[in-house]
Order: C-alpha cells, then sequence, then structure tokens
C-alpha cells in the first residue's frame, strides 16, 4: 500500500512542476500583454456582434422578399382557381339546360304522337 502512496506522491509532484513550468512558459512567449489581450478581445467582439447584426438584416430582407413572392404566387393561384371555378359552373349551367332541354323535347314528342294515336276513352254505359 505504501508503493501506490509513493506513486501518487510522485504523480502529484510531477503534476505542480509541469503546471508550474507551463504557466511559467506562457508568461514568457506571451505575444502581448493581459491589456492588449482583452483590448483584441472586445474588439472581435464588437466585430462578431456588427457581423450577426447585418446577417441578420440579410436574412430578414430575403424573408421579405419570399414572403412577398410565396403571396403574389398564392393570389395568382387563387385568381386562377376561382378563374376555372367559374368555367366549370358555367360549363355545368350549359349542360343542364342543355339536358333539360333535351328532355322536355322527348316528353313532348313522347306525348304528342301517343295522344294521337291512342283513342279517346269510351265511357262506360251507366248501370
Amino acid at each position: 500500500m505504501s508503493n501506490h502512496e509513493n506513486d501518487f506522491g510522485t504523480f502529484l509532484i510531477g503534476f505542480f512542476v509541469g503546471a508550474l513550468l507551463g504557466a511559467a512558459a506562457g508568461m514568457l512567449f506571451a505575444p502581448q500583454s493581459g491589456q492588449e489581450t482583452r483590448e483584441q478581445i472586445q474588439k472581435k467582439s464588437v466585430e462578431l456582434s456588427e457581423q450577426a447584426t447585418h446577417k441578420a438584416e440579410e436574412a430578414r430582407v430575403k424573408a421579405e422578399q419570399l414572403l412577398n413572392e410565396a403571396r403574389r404566387k398564392l393570389e395568382e393561384a387563387t385568381k386562377d382557381l376561382q378563374s376555372r371555378a367559374k368555367e366549370l359552373q358555367e360549363q355545368t349551367k350549359t349542360l343542364i339546360e342543355e339536358k333539360q332541354a333535351q328532355v322536355k323535347e322527348k316528353l313532348h314528342k313522347g306525348t304528342a304522337p301517343a295522344e294521337e294515336k291512342a283513342p279517346a276513352p269510351a265511357e262506360a254505359p251507366a248501370a
């Protein structure tokens, strides 16, 4: 068990030594000061914010264009459907009138000759 504690202690010492060496190397090789880094971060955040605003505006304009185009197409389709419905209504009305005329003609032709051919009913003698 002491072997495990010894290995863990060695690991901890190595971890802290490595962390200290890494921090020292970072400070020695840092290209700019903390103030410069903060200014650069602020500048980049402003640039990104402006880009996001610009992209959002472009997306809004594009969405409006697409919406207007969809409305125009919907209006055209509605007018076309209304026109077709009116044409069908007129065709149906014409067909109904033609069929009614044909039926009346057949009824007229069918009843007129039947009346002429059929003898008048004889009166039955009074009983």
